[in-house]
Protein backbone atom coordinates (compact mmCIF):
# COMPACT_ATOMS: atom_id res chain seq x y z
CA UNK A 1 0.00 0.00 0.00
CA UNK A 2 2.93 2.35 0.58
CA UNK A 3 3.89 2.13 -3.09
CA UNK A 4 0.26 2.59 -4.12
CA UNK A 5 -0.15 5.71 -1.98
CA UNK A 6 3.05 7.13 -3.36
CA UNK A 7 1.94 6.50 -6.95
CA UNK A 8 -1.42 8.20 -6.35
CA UNK A 9 0.19 11.14 -4.56
CA UNK A 10 2.63 11.78 -7.40
CA UNK A 11 -0.07 11.23 -10.01
CA UNK A 12 -2.38 13.75 -8.37
CA UNK A 13 0.49 16.19 -7.95
CA UNK A 14 1.34 16.03 -11.64
CA UNK A 15 -2.29 16.20 -12.71
CA UNK A 16 -2.81 19.17 -10.40
CA UNK A 17 -5.91 18.14 -8.43
CA UNK A 18 -7.86 21.32 -7.65
CA UNK A 19 -11.39 22.73 -8.07
CA UNK A 20 -10.49 23.03 -11.76
CA UNK A 21 -8.52 19.90 -12.47
CA UNK A 22 -5.69 20.25 -14.99
CA UNK A 23 -4.41 17.39 -17.10
CA UNK A 24 -0.89 16.03 -17.03
CA UNK A 25 1.89 18.55 -17.53
CA UNK A 26 3.69 18.74 -20.86
CA UNK A 27 6.57 16.35 -21.35
CA UNK A 28 9.79 17.39 -19.59
CA UNK A 29 13.20 16.87 -21.22
CA UNK A 30 16.62 17.38 -19.67
CA UNK A 31 18.22 17.59 -23.13
CA UNK A 32 15.76 20.26 -24.28
CA UNK A 33 18.56 22.21 -26.02
CA UNK A 34 19.13 19.24 -28.38
CA UNK A 35 15.44 18.35 -28.77
CA UNK A 36 13.85 21.73 -29.48
CA UNK A 37 11.24 20.55 -31.99
CA UNK A 38 9.53 18.62 -29.18
CA UNK A 39 8.48 21.90 -27.52
CA UNK A 40 8.62 24.51 -30.34
CA UNK A 41 7.07 23.95 -33.81
CA UNK A 42 9.00 26.88 -35.32
CA UNK A 43 12.22 24.84 -35.03
CA UNK A 44 11.14 22.68 -37.99
CA UNK A 45 13.74 22.82 -40.76
CA UNK A 46 16.28 24.74 -38.68
CA UNK A 47 18.94 22.07 -39.07
CA UNK A 48 18.85 22.51 -42.89
CA UNK A 49 18.81 18.74 -43.50
CA UNK A 50 16.43 15.83 -42.97
CA UNK A 51 16.89 15.09 -39.26
CA UNK A 52 15.59 12.16 -37.17
CA UNK A 53 15.71 12.13 -33.36
CA UNK A 54 14.78 9.37 -30.91
CA UNK A 55 14.58 10.00 -27.17
CA UNK A 56 13.71 7.90 -24.14
CA UNK A 57 13.30 9.24 -20.61
CA UNK A 58 12.95 7.11 -17.47
CA UNK A 59 12.18 9.24 -14.44
CA UNK A 60 12.53 8.35 -10.73
CA UNK A 61 13.87 4.85 -11.31
CA UNK A 62 12.56 2.37 -8.72
CA UNK A 63 9.44 4.36 -7.84
CA UNK A 64 6.08 2.63 -8.59
CA UNK A 65 4.21 4.34 -11.41
CA UNK A 66 7.08 6.72 -12.18
CA UNK A 67 6.98 8.72 -15.46
CA UNK A 68 8.32 7.24 -18.69
CA UNK A 69 8.53 9.15 -21.96
CA UNK A 70 9.37 8.19 -25.54
CA UNK A 71 9.50 10.60 -28.46
CA UNK A 72 10.36 10.58 -32.15
CA UNK A 73 10.83 13.73 -34.22
CA UNK A 74 11.48 14.21 -37.91
CA UNK A 75 11.94 17.51 -39.71
CA UNK A 76 13.38 18.87 -42.96
CA UNK A 77 13.68 22.12 -44.91
CA UNK A 78 11.55 22.89 -47.97
CA UNK A 79 11.70 25.43 -50.80
CA UNK A 80 15.33 26.46 -50.51
CA UNK A 81 15.14 26.37 -46.71
CA UNK A 82 12.42 29.03 -46.60
CA UNK A 83 10.07 26.55 -44.96
CA UNK A 84 10.33 23.64 -42.58
CA UNK A 85 8.04 20.64 -42.10
CA UNK A 86 8.15 18.02 -39.37
CA UNK A 87 6.50 15.18 -37.52
CA UNK A 88 6.52 14.42 -33.81
CA UNK A 89 5.15 11.34 -32.05
CA UNK A 90 5.38 10.75 -28.31
CA UNK A 91 4.09 8.66 -25.43
CA UNK A 92 4.15 9.97 -21.87
CA UNK A 93 2.94 7.83 -18.95
CA UNK A 94 2.70 8.15 -15.18
CA UNK A 95 0.86 5.59 -13.09
CA UNK A 96 -2.43 4.70 -14.76
CA UNK A 97 -2.40 7.86 -16.91
CA UNK A 98 -0.93 7.97 -20.42
CA UNK A 99 -0.92 10.55 -23.22
CA UNK A 100 0.01 9.51 -26.74
CA UNK A 101 0.36 12.34 -29.24
CA UNK A 102 1.08 13.05 -32.89
CA UNK A 103 1.95 16.58 -34.08
CA UNK A 104 2.75 18.02 -37.52
CA UNK A 105 4.81 21.24 -37.13
CA UNK A 106 5.35 23.76 -39.93
CA UNK A 107 7.68 26.77 -39.97
CA UNK A 108 8.08 29.72 -42.33
CA UNK A 109 11.68 30.98 -42.23
CA UNK A 110 12.89 34.44 -43.24
CA UNK A 111 16.25 36.21 -43.17
CA UNK A 112 16.36 39.18 -40.80
CA UNK A 113 20.12 39.70 -41.03
CA UNK A 114 23.16 38.40 -42.84
CA UNK A 115 23.37 35.34 -40.61
CA UNK A 116 20.12 35.51 -38.62
CA UNK A 117 16.88 33.70 -39.37
CA UNK A 118 13.43 34.23 -37.88
CA UNK A 119 11.11 31.23 -38.03
CA UNK A 120 7.38 31.48 -37.34
CA UNK A 121 5.83 28.11 -36.60
CA UNK A 122 2.51 26.38 -36.09
CA UNK A 123 1.45 22.80 -35.57
CA UNK A 124 -1.68 20.69 -35.51
CA UNK A 125 -1.97 17.45 -33.63
CA UNK A 126 -3.99 14.80 -31.87
CA UNK A 127 -3.67 13.55 -28.28
CA UNK A 128 -5.04 10.22 -27.12
CA UNK A 129 -5.52 10.59 -23.38
CA UNK A 130 -6.01 7.52 -21.24
CA UNK A 131 -6.58 8.15 -17.53
CA UNK A 132 -8.07 5.08 -15.84
CA UNK A 133 -8.07 5.60 -12.09
CA UNK A 134 -10.58 2.73 -11.81
CA UNK A 135 -7.64 0.43 -12.63
CA UNK A 136 -5.90 1.33 -9.38
CA UNK A 137 -5.96 -1.86 -7.33
CA UNK A 138 -6.64 -2.14 -3.60
CA UNK A 139 -7.82 1.44 -3.26
CA UNK A 140 -10.04 2.00 -0.22
CA UNK A 141 -11.99 5.11 -1.09
CA UNK A 142 -15.56 6.19 -1.73
CA UNK A 143 -14.32 9.02 -3.95
CA UNK A 144 -16.26 8.84 -7.25
CA UNK A 145 -13.05 9.52 -9.17
CA UNK A 146 -12.23 5.81 -8.70
CA UNK A 147 -15.63 4.33 -9.64
CA UNK A 148 -14.93 4.18 -13.39
CA UNK A 149 -17.51 6.76 -14.46
CA UNK A 150 -14.81 9.43 -14.83
CA UNK A 151 -12.16 7.41 -16.65
CA UNK A 152 -10.86 9.08 -19.82
CA UNK A 153 -10.07 7.27 -23.08
CA UNK A 154 -10.51 9.74 -25.90
CA UNK A 155 -8.76 11.53 -28.78
CA UNK A 156 -8.54 15.33 -28.61
CA UNK A 157 -7.37 17.77 -31.32
CA UNK A 158 -4.94 20.54 -30.53
CA UNK A 159 -2.70 23.18 -32.12
CA UNK A 160 0.40 25.16 -31.19
CA UNK A 161 2.38 28.27 -32.12
CA UNK A 162 5.93 29.51 -31.69
CA UNK A 163 8.83 31.55 -33.03
CA UNK A 164 12.56 30.81 -33.20
CA UNK A 165 15.21 33.48 -33.85
CA UNK A 166 18.70 32.09 -34.47
CA UNK A 167 22.10 32.40 -36.08
CA UNK A 168 25.20 30.19 -35.78
CA UNK A 169 26.04 31.59 -32.32
CA UNK A 170 22.76 32.23 -30.48
CA UNK A 171 19.03 31.54 -30.39
CA UNK A 172 15.86 32.85 -28.77
CA UNK A 173 12.49 31.12 -28.87
CA UNK A 174 8.96 31.16 -27.48
CA UNK A 175 6.19 28.61 -27.91
CA UNK A 176 2.78 27.39 -26.80
CA UNK A 177 2.68 23.75 -27.99
CA UNK A 178 -0.99 23.24 -27.06
CA UNK A 179 -3.36 26.18 -27.27
CA UNK A 180 -6.71 24.40 -26.94
CA UNK A 181 -7.65 23.66 -23.33
CA UNK A 182 -9.85 20.67 -24.08
CA UNK A 183 -12.50 19.81 -21.54
CA UNK A 184 -11.74 16.25 -20.48
CA UNK A 185 -14.48 15.64 -17.95
CA UNK A 186 -16.67 16.92 -15.14
CA UNK A 187 -17.57 15.17 -11.91
CA UNK A 188 -18.96 16.05 -8.51
CA UNK A 189 -17.40 15.17 -5.18
CA UNK A 190 -20.66 15.83 -3.37
CA UNK A 191 -20.00 19.46 -2.52
CA UNK A 192 -18.69 20.97 -5.74
CA UNK A 193 -18.44 20.30 -9.45
CA UNK A 194 -14.90 19.71 -10.66
CA UNK A 195 -13.82 20.30 -14.26
CA UNK A 196 -10.81 18.56 -15.76
CA UNK A 197 -9.03 20.28 -18.67
CA UNK A 198 -5.81 20.19 -20.61
CA UNK A 199 -3.56 23.01 -19.46
CA UNK A 200 -1.93 25.61 -21.73
CA UNK A 201 1.87 25.70 -21.29
CA UNK A 202 4.20 28.54 -22.26
CA UNK A 203 7.91 28.03 -23.02
CA UNK A 204 10.67 30.62 -23.42
CA UNK A 205 14.20 29.51 -24.33
CA UNK A 206 17.55 31.09 -25.15
CA UNK A 207 21.16 30.06 -25.65
CA UNK A 208 24.51 31.37 -26.88
CA UNK A 209 27.86 29.90 -27.94
CA UNK A 210 30.95 31.59 -26.48
CA UNK A 211 34.50 31.06 -27.65
CA UNK A 212 36.40 29.78 -30.67
CA UNK A 213 38.83 26.99 -31.44
CA UNK A 214 38.82 23.70 -29.56
CA UNK A 215 36.85 24.86 -26.52
CA UNK A 216 33.44 26.53 -26.65
CA UNK A 217 30.98 27.26 -23.86
CA UNK A 218 27.26 27.17 -24.47
CA UNK A 219 24.98 28.46 -21.67
CA UNK A 220 21.24 28.06 -22.22
CA UNK A 221 17.98 28.33 -20.33
CA UNK A 222 14.33 27.43 -20.66
CA UNK A 223 11.40 28.83 -18.68
CA UNK A 224 8.04 27.04 -18.33
CA UNK A 225 4.81 28.58 -17.11
CA UNK A 226 1.24 27.37 -16.72
CA UNK A 227 -1.61 29.32 -15.15
CA UNK A 228 -2.06 28.32 -11.54
CA UNK A 229 1.46 26.90 -11.09
CA UNK A 230 4.83 28.39 -10.12
CA UNK A 231 7.36 29.37 -12.78
CA UNK A 232 9.66 26.50 -13.71
CA UNK A 233 13.06 26.83 -15.35
CA UNK A 234 16.25 25.04 -16.37
CA UNK A 235 19.71 26.66 -16.31
CA UNK A 236 22.36 24.82 -18.31
CA UNK A 237 26.01 25.11 -19.31
CA UNK A 238 27.61 22.85 -21.94
CA UNK A 239 31.31 22.83 -22.79
CA UNK A 240 32.20 21.64 -26.31
CA UNK A 241 35.63 20.07 -26.77
CA UNK A 242 37.02 19.93 -30.32
CA UNK A 243 33.43 20.07 -31.59
CA UNK A 244 33.12 16.36 -30.81
CA UNK A 245 32.27 16.07 -27.12
CA UNK A 246 29.94 18.21 -25.02
CA UNK A 247 29.88 17.97 -21.23
CA UNK A 248 27.09 19.79 -19.43
CA UNK A 249 25.39 20.46 -16.12
CA UNK A 250 21.90 21.81 -15.40
CA UNK A 251 19.85 22.96 -12.46
CA UNK A 252 16.06 22.62 -12.59
CA UNK A 253 13.19 24.20 -10.71
CA UNK A 254 9.99 22.35 -11.55
CA UNK A 255 6.51 23.82 -11.75
CA UNK A 256 5.30 21.19 -9.28
CA UNK A 257 7.20 21.53 -5.99
CA UNK A 258 6.43 18.24 -4.26
CA UNK A 259 8.56 19.02 -1.22
CA UNK A 260 6.69 22.21 -0.42
CA UNK A 261 9.99 24.08 -0.42
CA UNK A 262 11.23 26.61 -2.93
CA UNK A 263 14.40 24.70 -3.83
CA UNK A 264 16.02 23.38 -6.97
CA UNK A 265 14.22 20.24 -8.04
CA UNK A 266 17.12 18.40 -9.67
CA UNK A 267 20.75 18.56 -10.72
CA UNK A 268 21.50 17.17 -14.18
CA UNK A 269 24.72 15.95 -15.75
CA UNK A 270 24.91 15.25 -19.47
CA UNK A 271 27.23 14.22 -22.27
CA UNK A 272 26.80 14.61 -26.05
CA UNK A 273 28.98 12.85 -28.60
CA UNK A 274 29.17 13.90 -32.26
CA UNK A 275 30.29 10.48 -33.52
CA UNK A 276 30.17 11.45 -37.20
CA UNK A 277 28.89 14.51 -39.07
CA UNK A 278 25.53 12.72 -39.24
CA UNK A 279 25.26 10.81 -35.95
CA UNK A 280 24.92 12.27 -32.47
CA UNK A 281 24.20 10.46 -29.21
CA UNK A 282 23.39 12.02 -25.87
CA UNK A 283 22.81 10.94 -22.30
CA UNK A 284 21.68 12.78 -19.18
CA UNK A 285 21.42 11.79 -15.54
CA UNK A 286 19.09 13.65 -13.19
CA UNK A 287 19.70 13.59 -9.44
CA UNK A 288 16.44 14.45 -7.70
CA UNK A 289 16.67 16.84 -4.73
CA UNK A 290 13.07 16.98 -3.49
CA UNK A 291 10.98 14.89 -1.12
CA UNK A 292 7.29 14.22 -0.68
CA UNK A 293 5.41 16.01 2.07
CA UNK A 294 1.76 16.11 3.08
CA UNK A 295 -0.59 13.48 4.50
CA UNK A 296 1.94 10.64 4.22
CA UNK A 297 4.87 12.33 5.92
CA UNK A 298 4.54 10.25 9.09
CA UNK A 299 6.69 7.60 7.45
CA UNK A 300 10.22 9.01 7.08
CA UNK A 301 11.29 6.46 4.47
CA UNK A 302 8.24 7.23 2.40
CA UNK A 303 8.78 10.99 2.65
CA UNK A 304 12.30 10.66 1.29
CA UNK A 305 11.33 8.25 -1.46
CA UNK A 306 12.05 10.76 -4.23
CA UNK A 307 15.29 12.14 -2.82
CA UNK A 308 18.25 10.77 -4.74
CA UNK A 309 16.18 8.72 -7.17
CA UNK A 310 17.85 8.79 -10.61
CA UNK A 311 16.38 9.74 -13.96
CA UNK A 312 17.98 8.52 -17.17
CA UNK A 313 17.47 10.12 -20.59
CA UNK A 314 19.05 8.95 -23.86
CA UNK A 315 19.03 10.64 -27.28
CA UNK A 316 19.99 9.43 -30.74
CA UNK A 317 20.00 11.68 -33.82
CA UNK A 318 20.72 10.86 -37.46
CA UNK A 319 20.88 13.48 -40.19
CA UNK A 320 20.69 12.78 -43.91
CA UNK A 321 23.10 15.23 -45.56
CA UNK A 322 22.36 16.10 -49.16
CA UNK A 323 26.02 16.99 -49.65
CA UNK A 324 29.10 17.81 -47.59
CA UNK A 325 28.27 21.49 -47.80
CA UNK A 326 24.93 20.83 -46.07
CA UNK A 327 26.37 19.32 -42.89
CA UNK A 328 27.63 21.72 -40.25
CA UNK A 329 29.48 19.90 -37.47
CA UNK A 330 28.56 20.27 -34.77
CA UNK A 331 25.22 22.03 -34.68
CA UNK A 332 25.13 23.61 -31.26
CA UNK A 333 21.34 23.94 -31.23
Amino acid sequence: MKGLKFTLFVLFGVLGISPKLKAQQEVMYSQYMFNTLAVNPSYAGSRDVLSLTLLGRYQWIGVPGSPTTYSFTLDMPLRNEKMGLGLMAYSDAIGVARTTGLNVPYAYRMRVGQRTTLALGAQIGLDYISNNLSNVANIESSDPVFDGSNDINKIYPNAGLGFFLSNDKAYLGFSVPKIIQNKLGVYSNGTEEITQRQARHFYAMAGVVIGQGNVKIKPSTMFRWTKGTPLGFDLNVNVWLRDKIALGVSGRKSQATLSGQDVMDALVGMIELQLTPQIRVGYSYDYNMTSINGQYNANTNFVKKLTGTPTHEALLRYEFGYGKDKILTPRYF
